[in-house]
């Protein structure tokens, strides 16, 4: 099976490095403790915690093997090959909805580091698919799940 490339800013790519250090060393800690506290209760037929501890042990190992497979994949954007004149990984938006007629700013990334509250957008998603490549004054269609939507790019930044 062959692993597509994982688009990631630095900022991303250390989140997920953090993460993973996290997870290795504090959560696989806390989860051994919890581990033992439930051994020492005895019977492990009837014992709901023991039984907990190690579901908790299995989610965190598959955690850690994703996170290991991203970072094997990732592709660091380079912050000094993002240029403005069009729309790409790693650059901010600022785009006119016509319909609603309300200015909106997304922050185009990877699929992994999707943001909604903080509006940035996977390059794979259906509004940063349509804006990858666009220029300034240019309009782009999205077809999301409400229909199609119409985007004027008001300016484009790093």
């Amino acid at each position: 099976m062959e692993e597509k490339e994982i688009l990631l800013t630095q900022e991303g790519y250390d989140n997920l490095e953090k993460e993973l250090e996290y997870l290795k060393t504090e959560k696989r800690t806390e989860i051994s403790e919890r581990i033992k506290v439930a051994l020492g209760f005895g019977d492990l037929s009837e014992n709901s915690e023991y039984d907990e501890a190690k579901n908790a042990q299995a989610s965190n190992e598959t955690k850690i093997a994703e996170l290991e497979n991203k970072l094997r994949y990732a592709k660091v954007i380079d912050e000094s090959e993002i240029d403005t004149k069009t729309v790409q990984v790693g650059n901010t938006v600022k785009v006119l909805d016509m319909e609603f007629d309300e200015e909106v700013e997304y922050t185009i990334v990877g699929s992994t580091e999707v943001d909604l509250a903080q509006n940035k957008i996977s390059n794979e998603s259906p509004v940063g698919s349509a804006l990858l490549g666009a220029k300034k004054n240019q309009v782009v269609e999205a077809q999301v799940p409400a229909g199609v939507i119409k985007l004027k790019i008001l300016e484009i930044k790093k």
